[in-house]
């Protein structure tokens, strides 16, 4: 099979193509055949060497895609072959074929979605779901500030904070890219490049300002938005794609009673409660069945132009998500 290998760390520019051979399924082992693979930022990070978790060189990049069953192992029955699905991985991914326990949290791919929208959902809905429905417990009639809204984590947690009940005010850089997020559900957008983000909140709020603040973003995006919270806010740290951490000054935390809430979904069903991954199980494809979170994917790239969407990613051009596909 071909896969995508990083076997130093660096730039995208290290990722190369090479052969390798087919997994084989263990017992209790499902191989499937990989239809399109979703690219995300802390697969860069991962390459870069700057991720918290880091497989030992060399490795296949890749954490979530779509595809099809293509050979089970012993004592498999709660899937078969032919059974199209939506995987994670750490990672392997961006390859023709991988392995997968049975035990796997493998989801449904629900009917009329291509192999390229099932492999966007899993990071971007997970954390939108971790975010507002365990962490901040978002509630109806709340006002949501998404910040790094066209991605693919702020535009999940737009669409979910709409069906959810919300009034969501969207960020981003780009007139562009936001008429795609205020389509897909925002009730509200803001250029926070050529306007105050904190000011239009107000604005927008009659000055109370956001119940709840989703940031992907980090930097001085963060900093800011405790200015944009309401008294008693959730501030939810999602992650730093503005490249570096936040300095927030805790005297606007004291005196707006804020909670800043990390956001680690997977991390926190494998390390604390294991019932959250049962709660994603049954609710993920409740919610994709819905519509809720359908991706939207604006870049494709075949496999060998992995380098490619790493830096459509980098360079900020992607609405939702970009896939790697391996077919149609």
């Amino acid at each position: 099979m071909r896969a995508v290998v990083c076997d130093r760390l660096g730039e995208p520019s290290v990722l190369k193509i090479e052969e390798r051979p087919n997994p084989e399924p263990g017992p209790a082992e499902i191989v499937i055949r990989v239809g399109a693979a979703g690219v995300n930022f802390p697969d860069i990070l991962t390459v870069a060497g700057t991720y918290q978790h880091m497989p030992e060189l060399p490795f296949i990049p890749g954490v979530e895609g779509a595809g099809v069953v293509h050979s089970l192992g012993v004592g498999v029955t709660n899937w078969r072959k032919g059974d199209r699905v939506i995987f994670g991985v750490r990672p392997g991914a961006f390859a023709e074929y991988v392995k997968v326990p049975a035990r796997s949290p493998l989801l449904r791919l629900p009917a009329g979605w291509s192999y390229a929208e099932g492999a966007g959902f899993r990071v971007g809905a997970q954390t939108a779901y971790h975010s507002l429905v365990h962490r901040a417990q978002l509630r109806e009639s709340e006002v949501l500030l998404v910040h790094g809204a066209s991605g693919g984590v702020g535009l999940a947690a737009v669409q979910l904070g709409k069906h959810l009940g919300a009034r969501v005010i969207a960020t981003g850089s780009n007139d562009r890219r936001l008429a795609i997020v205020k389509a897909k559900g925002a009730d509200e957008v803001v250029n926070y490049r050529t306007a105050d983000f904190v000011a239009a909140v107000k604005e927008l709020t009659a000055g109370k300002g956001a119940n709840v603040i989703y940031d992907p973003v980090g930097g001085e995006i963060l900093e800011k938005s405790v200015r944009a919270a309401a008294y008693g806010a959730r501030l939810l740290v999602v992650g730093f794609t503005s490249g570096g951490p936040s300095r927030v000054m805790s005297n606007h935390v004291l005196i707006k009673g804020l909670s800043i809430l990390g956001v680690r979904a997977g991390e926190t069903a494998r390390r604390l409660s294991p019932e959250l991954g049962r709660d994603y199980l049954e609710q993920l494809p409740r919610l994709a069945a819905l519509g809720v979170m359908r991706p939207h994917v604006s870049h494709r790239f075949p496999l060998e132009r992995a380098a490619d969407a790493f830096r459509a990613l980098l360079d900020r051009k992607v609405v939702g998500k970009v896939v790697l596909e391996m077919e149609a």
